[in-house]
C-alpha cells in the first residue's frame, strides 16, 4: 500500500518536472540573449527543439514501453533527460543548448506517455486509479505557470544554467521510485514504426526551421523553400504511409468525427497562441519593462489564473450549453484580449498588460478545459488510447508552431521598424536581431535613443502578434460556434453528432 503510494508521489515529481520545462526557459530566454548572444531565431530554437522532439516522438515512445517494459523504457527516458539536463547545464553556446533541449525531448516523449502506462499496474482498482491519473496528469499542467517562478527564482541568485541542473535531482528521485514499479508490457502492442517516426521527426523539423528561419534569411531564400517543400513532401509521406497501416501509430480516421476534431482544433489552436504568448512576453516583461527575472515570473502569473477559474465553474456551463457554445465564448474572450492587448505601447506600464493578460487568461482557460474534456469524451473505449495520443501529439505541435510562426512575425516586424540608418553596419546588423541585443548595443554606443527605438519597434512587434493572435481566435471561435451541436456532450467517435443531454432527458 505505502510503497505504490510513495512510487506515485516520485512519478508526480517527474511529471512536474516535464510541465515546468515547457515554460521554465521563457523567462530565462532574455538573460541566456544576453549572455550567448543568441539572435531570435536562435531563441525560437532554443524553445522550439524540446517541443518539436518531444511531439514527434511520444506515440513511438509509448509503443517501446508497450513492447520492451514499460518501466525499462520510464528509467531509460529518465536518465535521458537527466543527460540533456546536465548538457544544458554546462553549455557556454547556443548550438550546445540546443542540442540539450532535444536530447531533453528524447527523455520527455518517454517519461510522459510511460509515467500514465505504469499506473494500472500500480492501481488495478478504478478508484484509486481514477485518483492517480488525476494527480499525474494535474501535476503535468500545474508544473506550466511554476516554471517561469521557479526560472526567475533561478536566474536571480544562480548562473541561467541552473535552470538545467534542477532537473537533475528531481529525476534521480524519480529513477529510484522507478525501482518500486511492477514490470509491464503488451505482448500484442504493434512494432515500433522507425520510417513512420522519421517521417514526423523530419517533416515538422523542417517545416519549423523554414518558419524561424525565414524572417532572417527571406522569404524567397532557396534554402527556407526548399525547407517548406521537403516538409510537407515528408509529412505527405507519412499521411499516405498511415492511411495503409493495418495499425497506424497516428489514427487520421478520427479526425472524421467532428466530435472529436473540432475540441481537438481548438486545444491546438489555443496550445499555439499561449505559446506563442509565453515566447514574446518575458521579453516584453524583462526587457522592454525592466523587471528582473523573478519579478517577470511573477508577472506572468494572470497568464494561468484562468485555468483555476475554468476548472471550477466550466463543468455546469457545459451540462447547460454544451462544451462548443463554452469553447466559442472562451475563444471569443481570447480574442477581445489579445485585441486590447496589441494597444500596448512600449511605455505603457504593467498595470495595462495585466489587465488583457488576466482576459487573455480566462479565455484560454473556458475554451482549453472542456475542449480537452469533450475530446476525450467524443472517444470510444476502444480508440481511447490512439484520440489520446493523437491530441496530446497535436497539442505538443501547436506549442511548437505557435513559437515559429509568432516569434517569426515579431522577429520580421520588429527588423523592419527599427530604425538602424545612423549606425555603423556591423552595429546596425546587431541592433536587428532582437531586441536584446539592441540594448547590448545601445548600451556599449552609449545610445539612449536607440534603447527606445528598439523598445518602440519591440511593442509593434507584439502587437502584430496579437493581433494574429486575435483574428485566429476569433475566426475559430465562430467556427466552433457555427459547426458544433448546440448542446450536451459529443458521442463517441464514429458516431453521429447528437444532442446527449436532450436524448437523456427524452428516456
Amino acid at each position: 500500500m505505502t510503497r505504490r503510494w510513495w512510487a506515485l508521489g516520485a512519478l508526480v515529481m517527474c511529471m512536474l518536472v516535464i510541465g515546468f520545462d515547457l515554460t521554465i526557459l521563457n523567462v530565462a530566454l532574455p538573460t541566456m540573449a544576453a549572455e550567448l548572444d543568441a539572435s531570435t531565431g536562435e531563441q525560437q530554437w532554443t524553445a522550439d527543439a524540446y517541443i518539436v522532439v518531444f511531439a514527434a516522438l511520444m506515440l513511438p515512445a509509448g509503443l517501446v514501453g508497450d513492447r520492451f517494459g514499460r518501466r525499462r523504457m520510464l528509467l531509460a527516458g529518465l536518465g535521458v533527460f537527466a543527460a540533456g539536463s546536465l548538457l544544458g547545464a554546462v553549455a557556454d553556446d547556443v548550438p550546445t543548448v540546443i542540442a540539450a533541449r532535444a536530447v531533453m525531448g528524447v527523455g520527455g516523449a518517454l517519461i510522459m506517455p510511460l509515467a500514465l502506462s505504469v499506473l494500472p499496474s500500480l492501481f488495478p482498482e478504478r478508484a484509486e486509479r481514477t485518483k492517480a491519473v488525476g494527480g499525474v496528469s494535474a501535476a503535468a499542467a500545474a508544473g506550466m505557470p511554476l516554471g517561469p517562478i521557479i526560472g526567475g527564482w533561478l536566474l536571480e541568485h544562480f548562473w541561467w544554467g541552473s535552470i538545467f541542473l534542477l532537473n537533475v535531482p528531481m529525476v534521480v528521485i524519480g529513477m529510484a521510485a522507478c525501482l518500486l514499479l511492477p514490470e509491464s508490457r503488451d505482448p500484442s502492442a504493434p512494432r515500433v514504426d522507425a520510417v513512420t517516426a522519421a517521417l514526423t521527426v523530419g517533416g515538422l523539423g523542417t517545416l519549423i526551421f523554414g518558419v524561424i528561419e525565414a524572417p532572417v534569411r527571406g522569404w524567397a531564400d532557396p534554402l527556407v523553400i526548399g525547407a517548406f517543400v521537403l516538409g510537407v513532401v515528408l509529412l505527405t509521406a507519412l499521411v499516405l504511409r498511415e492511411r495503409r497501416a493495418v495499425r497506424p501509430l497516428l489514427d487520421l480516421t478520427l479526425l472524421a468525427n467532428r466530435g472529436f476534431l473540432l475540441p481537438a482544433l481548438t486545444a491546438t489552436l489555443v496550445t499555439l497562441i499561449m505559446a506563442g504568448m509565453l515566447f514574446v512576453l518575458p521579453q516584453h516583461l524583462q526587457t522592454v519593462l525592466g523587471y528582473d527575472t523573478l519579478g517577470t515570473g511573477v508577472r506572468l502569473l494572470p497568464m494561468m489564473a484562468g485555468l483555476v477559474l475554468a476548472a471550477r465553474v466550466t463543468g455546469p456551463l457545459v451540462r447547460r450549453f454544451g462544451p462548443h457554445a463554452v469553447m466559442s465564448c472562451g475563444l471569443v474572450v481570447l480574442s477581445f484580449a489579445a485585441f486590447l492587448g496589441s494597444t500596448t505601447g512600449a511605455d505603457d506600464g504593467y498595470g495595462t498588460t495585466a489587465v488583457w493578460l488576466s482576459v487573455l487568461s480566462v479565455g484560454f482557460g473556458f475554451a482549453i478545459v472542456p475542449a480537452m474534456d469533450a475530446a476525450v469524451g467524443a472517444l470510444d473505449a476502444e480508440r481511447a488510447g490512439a484520440g489520446s495520443g493523437l491530441l496530446m501529439t497535436l497539442r505538443q505541435v501547436g506549442g511548437a508552431v505557435g513559437v515559429a510562426v509568432l516569434g517569426s512575425l515579431l522577429a520580421s516586424v520588429y527588423a523592419n521598424r527599427l530604425d538602424t540608418s545612423a549606425l555603423p553596419t556591423p552595429a546596425a546588423d546587431r541592433a536587428e536581431e532582437s531586441v536584446v541585443a539592441a540594448h547590448r548595443v545601445a548600451q556599449g554606443l552609449g545610445d539612449g535613443s536607440l534603447v527606445s527605438a528598439a523598445n518602440d519597434a519591440f511593442a509593434q512587434g507584439m502587437s502584430a502578434v496579437l493581433i494574429a493572435c486575435a483574428v485566429l481566435a476569433l475566426v475559430a471561435g465562430l467556427a466552433v460556434g457555427g459547426l458544433g451541436p448546440r448542446g450536451g456532450r459529443p458521442g463517441p467517435a464514429g458516431a453521429p453528432d447528437v444532442d446527449r443531454e436532450g436524448s437523456d432527458a427524452r428516456q
